[in-house]
């Protein structure tokens, strides 16, 4: 059962994960936890850092704000020709 509402939004991701920078693109945030695909694997229990740029029209804010986290993927699943990367967050920050 989750414990958290997720809005199925798809926004550019920038992914850092063995010391290597991934783009990828969420299907799915929510406050626990994002859902993205990516042309690489990543190891299940990997420690990530990422941000979402999230636009002001959805947050209801007056500006985009960066949201920059730190999370653990909890799944890695072939998703066509890209990878399905579920990651818990453990820490957020909003950057601007």
């Amino acid at each position: 059962m989750r414990s958290a509402v997720r809005f199925p939004l798809e926004l550019p991701v920038a992914v850092h994960a063995h010391r290597e920078r991934f783009e990828a693109t969420t299907k799915d945030i929510s406050a626990g936890g994002v859902l993205f695909t990516m042309d690489s694997v990543v190891d299940v229990g990997s420690v990530i850092e990422f941000s979402i740029s999230m636009p002001a029209q959805i947050i209801g804010a007056e500006q985009d704000i960066l949201v920059k986290c730190v999370g653990r993927v909890v799944r890695c699943s072939p998703d066509g020709d890209k990878c399905a990367v579920a990651a818990v967050i453990d820490e957020y920050k909003f950057a601007r």
